[in-house]
């Protein structure tokens, strides 16, 4: 019996690695560039940190035998799985390849993000995966769905253990779409990242109605209408560099903490023009990114979900060069007005901050729910309930800085100290009641105003009698639920304050398998 000699063995590896290295060919390939993508492995290098990415898996292949697939068995089945590093830090990555067989999902296929996804979890680290894929591999048939559900399973087990980041880079349809939606965050890239459950083929035969695909599930669509992306890029590099970005405030898994970045912004920066930026008259609207970005280190906010429900602003930032996770109510969109989609959007961030240890920070300014027809028929009462479930049930350190309005039963929803607020902060301006001062001298001054000789006059001093006894800080100081009541200037120095307080903030809850969130 005759062995091969070792140069033999290597060189038959090296034939096999250049065949899973070179995916569905070159044909496929420049197809794949033609339309402005990369392929599977270029943007694992574009991603990674140099050098750092270790494959598994390249030999994998698929064991169907239906309609003729027996005889097309390319190396890797369709996605590239192992791990690497994103600044020195560890994380898991799959990347589907479009190029060999559109890049759909089959049972081995599936088998291989799926044990990526469970390394993932034993090594304590992020996984990040790159979707462009056709979706399941009809020839396959239930080992595909099969493959899809078992994705599901660990996506679900996974979340507030280890951050989850799903990438749209090329179509993602049917069944492949459910597990983006069940991590973390999406990132699209625009004009080439595609999301949608049916197509528009099956949407004009069902429904007659003609839509492109980019109109049903761009990025733009996800990012701005239906809420479903949180990240979009003009193109690939872009788009990495956000998960980069995103990544850094970040902890690697549930148990770890967020790292710190250095800042040579000190902590006890007092800025004057915050007196400014915040008007006095609570009817009129200013942008609140100008308080974030004059109270954050280095003026820098990462925002998530920037173009959808932009009545409230959800995203990073550092005090201090500790991570936080930031809500505020934006005064100039819907006068800041809480509403079902806003509910929705800072509901789940702040769910997402409590799981990975980032504290929260608060920047109150609202007026109250969004009233009308549309809003109660589509259940406002149940979405926003989310709102206050999310606050009470979080256990990071919670602060809250009351700017200007904080009415009724929006002040209680926008952490505050019923809710479980650590440590509530107020502008002088902060009006804290149960309505504006116009609304509540209608009701508390109505028989007065309608006997007086002069009732518009009347009004008028009654709104101002109502405003100075009740429209500030002072009472809800009063009764401990303003902890303190700051200048303007004083509030990056009054956050670093009370996050060193908090630090060390122990909290135990009542012992159960879960709570039942509002629907």
């Amino acid at each position: 019996m005759g062995f091969r000699s070792m140069e033999e063995l290597c060189e038959e590896l090296r034939e096999k690695r250049a065949a899973a290295f070179n995916g569905g060919g070159e044909k496929a390939i420049a197809k794949q560039k033609e339309k402005g993508k990369g392929t599977a492995r270029e943007r694992i290098d574009q991603l990674l940190d140099p050098g750092s990415f270790v494959e598994i898996d390249e030999f994998v292949t698929h064991r169907c035998t239906n309609f003729g697939l027996e005889k097309t068995r390319p190396l890797g089945d369709g996605v590239v799985t192992g791990w690497g590093t994103i600044d020195g830090r560890k994380v898991v990555v799959f990347s589907q390849d479009f190029t060999v067989l559109g890049g759909s999902l089959g049972e081995m296929h599936a088998d291989k993000i799926c044990k990526v996804m469970d390394l993932a979890m034993e090594m304590g680290c992020p996984v990040i995966g790159l979707n462009d894929s056709g979706g399941a591999r009809i020839q396959e048939a239930i080992d595909a769905l099969n493959g899809y559900g078992k994705i599901f399973f660990r996506n679900t087990h996974a979340s507030g253990v280890i951050p989850q980041f799903s990438v749209i880079m090329g179509p993602t349809a049917g069944g492949a779409v459910y597990s983006p939606a069940l991590t973390d965050f999406i990132f699209m890239v625009n004009k080439t990242g595609v999301m949608h459950i049916t197509g528009p083929a099956v949407i004009k035969a069902v429904t007659g109605e003609e839509v492109t695909s980019e109109a049903l599930g761009g990025a733009a669509t996800h990012n701005n209408i239906s809420g479903n992306a949180h990240f979009m890029a003009a193109d690939e590099r872009e788009c990495f560099a956000q998960i980069r970005k995103v990544l850094s405030y970040l902890p690697l898994n549930n148990l770890d903490d967020a790292p710190d970045k250095p800042t040579n912004d000190a902590v006890d920066r007092a800025d004057p023009s915050l007196r400014e930026t915040v008007p006095t008259n609570p009817n009129v609207g200013y942008d609140v990114h100008e308080v974030l970005r004059k109270v954050l280190d280095d003026g820098e906010f990462t925002e998530v979900q920037a173009g959808w429900a932009q009545n409230i602003l959800t995203g990073y930032g550092h005090i201090g060069g500790r991570s936080v996770g930031i809500i505020a109510n934006q005064a100039r969109v819907m006068a800041g007005c809480l509403d079902i989609n806003a509910s929705d959007k800072a509901s789940r961030f702040i769910r997402h901050c409590d799981a990975f240890n980032l504290p929260i920070l608060t920047f109150v300014d609202v007026p109250g729910y969004l009233p009308g027809v549309t809003q109660e028929h589509n259940g406002i009462i149940r979405h926003g309930a989310k709102l206050l479930y999310a606050y009470s049930e979080a256990t990071v350190p919670l602060i809250t800085v009351i700017l200007r309005k904080a009415y009724g039963g929006a002040y209680l929803a926008m952490a505050s100290k019923s809710l479980g607020a650590d440590v509530v902060l107020a502008w002088p301006q902060a009006e804290i009641a149960v309505m504006g001062a116009e609304g509540a001298a209608n009701i508390v001054f109505r028989k007065e105003i309608a006997e007086a000789g002069n009732p518009e006059e009347t009004r008028a001093e009654k709104i101002d009698e109502y405003r100075k006894a009740f429209a500030n800080p002072y009472v809800a100081a009063e009764r401990g639920l303003v902890d303190r009541v700051i200048l303007p200037e004083e509030t990056r120095l009054s956050i670093w304050q009370a996050l060193n307080a908090l630090e060390s903030k122990r909290v135990s809850r009542p012992d159960k398998k879960h709570g039942v969130i509002p629907h």
